[in-house]
């Protein structure tokens, strides 16, 4: 039987030159892993679309996207998730936390530091080669 294929977005919001990461919830899947914020997209919308409304739901934020980063897919016990990460910056708010456990500003090279999500992994190795 062939796993199901979730469709998902990611921002990496970059300000003064450091990245916001955002960890998992408890009780999710994944928790306690970082991540790039963003979630599935919904039908009929485009990535860019999914990516700011999960941005406004998660965090009580706005986000204007810079440019597509990359695209990556990680086989979970649950699914094969493929996501789109975009760079991003904050318009809006201060990146409230309405579902993450916590969150960190932190500069490209240090990113290595967390123990992220599987499928953010590539993400993280395009912002260190830039």
């Amino acid at each position: 039987m062939s796993k199901k294929i979730i469709n998902v977005v990611a921002a990496a919001i970059v300000k003064d030159g450091k990245i916001f990461c955002a960890k998992r919830p408890e009780g999710k899947s994944l928790e306690g892993y970082w991540e790039f914020p963003g979630g599935k997209l919904e039908a009929d919308e485009t990535p860019e679309e999914a990516l700011v409304r999960e941005i406004k739901e998660e965090f009580d934020s706005e986000i204007e996207i810079i440019s597509f980063l990359n695209e990556a897919s990680y086989e979970y016990d649950f699914g094969i998730v493929t996501m789109k990460t975009y760079l991003s910056q904050l318009v809006a708010g201060n990146l409230t936390l309405l579902e993450h456990q916590d969150s960190k500003w932190l500069p490209i090279e240090q990113l290595d530091d967390l123990e992220w999500a599987p499928v953010d992994i590539p993400a993280v190795n395009c912002l260190q080669k830039k």
